[in-house]
C-alpha cells in the first residue's frame, strides 16, 4: 500500500522547485509527487517514508520538516 508523505520545505523560487523535483524523482518506489507552492509543501506517494524524503531534501541543502495536519478542535 502506498504511503502519502507531506513535508514542509521552503519553496522560494522556480530554481528551488526544480532542484527539489529533481531530487524527489530519484527516490525509489515513488508513485506520484507534487509541490504545493502556496502551502510550501512537497507531497509524495509511494513506498516511501517521511525520513527518506527529508533526507533527500537535506542533501540538496533544503530545510525540510514533517508536514503535520493542523486541525483545530472547536
Amino acid at each position: 500500500m502506498a504511503n502519502v508523505v507531506e513535508v514542509k520545505v521552503g519553496l522560494h523560487c522556480d530554481d528551488c522547485i526544480k532542484k527539489i523535483l529533481k531530487a524527489i524523482k530519484k527516490i525509489e518506489d515513488i508513485e506520484t509527487y507534487n509541490v504545493d507552492t502556496k502551502l510550501n509543501k512537497v507531497i509524495v506517494t509511494g513506498n516511501v517514508t517521511t525520513d527518506q524524503v527529508i533526507k533527500v531534501l537535506q542533501k540538496i541543502g533544503k530545510n525540510a520538516t514533517a508536514g503535520e495536519d493542523t486541525q483545530t478542535n472547536k
